[in-house]
């Protein structure tokens, strides 16, 4: 193990034992380590640090941007060992990435995507197909972060009371999901063929590979961007683009449809959505209000008596 990746290591583990996570950054900091060893650096200077994070050359700028942070946030701790280290300056990457449009799935879309991932990944294994095909049910019909889902254990699936249980994720929240009888009978169908398929897997996750380990989120996104160009999706502007995480989107926008439509207060049930979503405050839930012209349409309708007692 080179130097570099013992202080990187130790950085990581500092800053977790802070009650950090760093899931994103750990790995970014591991590619960008893995970067100086193959050329041979013994230290970070802003020359490496800018041709590591402005790849690849056609992401966002605010990707590159997140990509310099986390090497600046090292190399000021690397600098207290190392002298030599150079620390990137602060704005050399400003970030003007604008938000992206959320591509909104049709059930048609999903329906396609899961036939594809039964029919592409069976090509690898039975296991496979069978993984993703319920890993995006799963996804469609809860509106999970992708995170969330594959660090599922089989103990937070819970048949009995027919729920999912999501530990400690984003900002440290745990909740409790409610699910269909027809998306826990899909999701025990899924275990009784993982067992089946594989009695000795290498971890405890709910969702495993094709050789029984915990899948990793970089893998996932390939195989979800294979399935797109297989299924035959395109993008609908520069900006909107089929993603994974629209499937969240996708759920959250046609669950504030149901609403309007059905005549509920939106107002009163917003903040049982956020909750359901893993969002902090209702006001992160209001985005997906933007998202999609018939619901600002539906919000328009609802306040226009409101507009006119005030006129």
């Amino acid at each position: 193990m080179s130097a570099l990746r013992t202080a990187a290591e130790d950085y990581l583990q500092m800053r977790r034992a802070l009650g950090y996570k760093l899931r994103t950054p750990g790995w970014l900091l591991s590619g960008f380590v893995s970067y100086l060893e193959q050329i041979d650096a013994s230290t970070v200077t802003i020359e490496h640090a800018l041709a590591w994070a402005t790849q690849p050359v056609d992401a966002d700028p605010g990707w590159w941007s997140y990509r310099l942070s986390v090497v600046r946030q090292f190399a000021l701790h690397l600098q207290t060992l190392d002298p030599a280290c150079e620390v990137p300056p602060a704005r050399l990457l400003p970030r003007r990435s604008r938000r992206a449009v959320p591509y909104l799935y049709s059930p048609e879309d999903i329906a396609a995507l899961m036939h594809a991932a039964g029919e592409r990944c069976r090509r690898r294994t039975p296991l496979a197909a069978a993984t993703y095909q319920t890993l995006l049910g799963l996804l469609a019909v809860t509106g999970l972060r992708i995170g969330e889902a594959i660090r599922l254990d089989r103990g937070d699936v819970d048949a009995e009371h027919q729920l999912v249980r999501i530990i400690k994720t984003k900002f440290g929240k745990s909740r409790e999901i409610v699910l269909h009888q027809s998306a826990m009978r899909a999701l025990s169908e899924y275990a009784r063929l993982r067992d089946q398929l594989c009695p000795r897997p290498c971890c405890d996750a709910f969702f495993v590979s094709s050789v029984g380990t915990r899948l990793r989120p970089g893998t996932v996104h390939r195989t979800f961007k294979r399935l797109v160009r297989a299924v035959g999706l395109q993008p609908r502007s520069g900006r909107c683009h089929p993603r994974l995480h629209d499937l969240r989107h996708s759920f959250a926008v046609n669950t504030l449809l149901d609403m309007y439509r059905a005549g509920v207060d939106v107002q009163a049930r917003l903040p049982r959505l956020s909750t359901y979503l893993g969002h902090t405050d209702p006001s992160s839930t209001y985005w997906y209000l933007s998202a999609a012209p018939e619901l600002l349409f539906l919000a328009a309708q609802r306040l226009e008596p409101t507009l006119k007692g005030l006129s």
